[in-house]
């Protein structure tokens, strides 16, 4: 069996973090594991304390999964602060593993801050190189880049600026735009555009999380960057469409709504 490891941040309420990228992994058939950076009380509608893993437990927690079940994919999710995010970068130097997709989470669905603003410049120097492959929604990749995006050119030029930094291949998510959904990945040499009818619904906690934990199980299973790019945003988009109305604030997409129809489970 393919495996994959989520190094992020742990959501109580269960709709993103760790506990969408191992529920994404399953969906897929990938064996997840997990390390866990930070603990988030949150909830659908606010986030209302984050405590951060010590750095030594970090990388405890990375030497355990490394050196007994090596991942064929490595997603990385939330990283709070810079002390968390040299944590990760020296583990995964250390490692080195292939398939490193790198989710660049600065603010929750709900708008809270997730990442502490005067931590950019060591997202960008030291976790942003170790990228296979980056997905920054527009926010972040106009935060990224330094520039607006205001349309599919401005979305691919930024994604080319953001690939001489370092990662191998930028997908920027189109979710924040307006019309249907349409992310665009630049490999190095080729723009890729993937396009699918926006969903009129507010239940989309945890979109990204899932994204990029999708895009690393299918490089797991052996496909390339824009074959798994592909399968995830429709994978995603399913979980979207038939998102679960839970909650009082962004509910939760359904990770498993393909299984549960093939196994007649009621959602």
């Amino acid at each position: 069996m393919k495996t994959a490891l989520t190094i992020a941040g742990s959501d109580c309420s269960g709709g993103a973090g760790i506990q969408a990228d191992l529920k994404t992994f399953s969906a897929h058939g990938v064996f997840g594991m997990s390390v866990i950076v930070s603990v988030v009380a949150e909830n659908t509608a606010r986030v209302l304390q984050i405590q951060d893993i010590t750095p030594e437990m970090i990388l405890a927690q990375m030497d355990a999964v490394f050196e007994d079940i090596p991942p064929h994919a490595v997603k990385i999710g939330m990283l709070s602060s810079s002390i968390c995010m040299q944590a990760v970068a020296d583990g995964l130097r250390r490692r080195r593993p292939a398939n490193v997709v790198i989710d660049p989470v600065m603010y929750a669905k709900n708008g809270c801050p997730l990442m502490d603003p005067a931590a950019a410049d060591t997202l960008l120097q030291q976790v942003l190189p170790l990228a296979d492959v980056l997905t920054p929604n527009i926010p972040e990749a106009e935060r990224i880049a330094g520039m607006r995006i205001t349309s599919a050119g401005d979305a691919r030029q930024a994604a080319a600026a953001i690939q001489q930094m370092g990662c191998r291949a930028v997908l920027v998510k189109g979710g924040h735009a307006t019309g249907d959904a349409e992310d665009t990945l630049y490999d190095g040499t080729r723009f890729y555009s993937f396009r699918s009818e926006r969903i009129d619904t507010q239940n989309t906690h945890g979109t990204g999380c899932t994204l990029s934990s999708a895009i690393a199980a299918n490089l797991a299973r052996g496909m390339d960057i824009p074959t798994a790019v592909e399968r995830a945003k429709q994978y995603v988009t399913t979980a979207i469409r038939h998102a679960l109305p839970l909650g009082q604030g962004c509910g939760p997409t359904h990770h498993f709504y393909d299984l549960y129809q093939k196994s007649g489970l009621n959602a």
